[in-house]
């Protein structure tokens, strides 16, 4: 493909492919998340973009991994062997982040410098959406700029609220591509055991930790005038997720 393709087109941000490449707003934030994805590079990882600089308008410009993401990541999940390919994604990310210590002065979007003194650096978005599909093989994640300071466990608690998932029937039949209500506790336990925790003690906890966060996140941001959030609180969201803490509170017996 040549010429420029608008694969997002917001207000607070577009991005273009141009050619084998992908243009995107930079933040205060970018230097890091670019550091991470050179680390990702030099240590062999194939399923980030690449950096390539940036461009004279002052966007970043990203190698394209070409393949299927957006809403199409969700019926990729919903069988085992999606799901199985899914988890293993995540941990291979995770050895490959293991060994990046990035610089002091560099700054994540939480305004958490270097590792904050966590295990490793979060992908921080790692949801089906973000992943890049060729066939049934993921071969790609994007949008790495909730990148963070944090723990293996976040991560995985952040992927399987919305892969086990932590919303009810309805919504899994309607919205996530399911073809018939999920089995929750299984498919928390097999994404587990293929990324390799030992146990499942203590994962329910932990993403109803995660839906917190986010909350809290979506408030925040939002009330330093950041984009998107500052437009999702206007648009209801905050009630939208406080809810859905409050059903995973309620059917956590799902899960366990």
């Amino acid at each position: 493909m040549t010429g420029d393709d608008v694969l997002q087109d917001q207000p607070h941000r577009r991005v273009v492919r141009v050619g084998d490449t992908v243009r995107r707003p930079t933040y205060p934030w970018s230097p890091a998340v670019h550091a991470l994805l050179r680390h990702l590079a030099a240590v062999g990882f194939p399923s980030a973009p690449r950096v390539l600089g940036v461009d004279e308008d002052g966007c970043e410009v990203l190698t394209y991994l070409e393949g299927e993401s957006g809403p199409q990541g969700w019926a990729k999940v919903a069988d085992d062997a999606g799901l199985t390919r899914f988890a293993r994604l995540l941990r291979d990310y995770h050895d490959a982040v293991a060994g990046f210590r990035p610089a002091d002065e560099l700054r994540w979007f939480t305004g958490e410098s270097g590792t904050g003194g966590h295990e490793l650096i979060c992908h921080g978005d790692f949801g089906p959406w973000n992943v890049v599909w060729q066939g049934e093989q993921p071969v790609g994640i994007l949008d790495w700029d909730y990148a963070r300071p944090g723990t293996r466990l976040h991560d995985v608690a952040y992927a399987l609220e919305y892969v086990a998932p932590f919303r009810d029937d309805a919504e899994c039949l309607r919205s996530l591509r399911y073809p018939h209500p999920p089995d929750r506790r299984h498919r928390l336990e097999l994404f587990a055991g293929v990324y390799g925790l030992t146990s499942t003690a203590g994962l329910v906890d932990a993403v109803l930790e995660v839906q917190r966060d986010g909350v809290e996140q979506v408030r925040r941001l939002a009330g330093a005038g950041c984009q998107p959030q500052a437009d999702w609180v206007a648009e209801g969201l905050l009630v939208e997720l406080t809810n859905r803490l409050a059903w995973s509170q309620a059917h956590r017996h799902l899960f366990e």
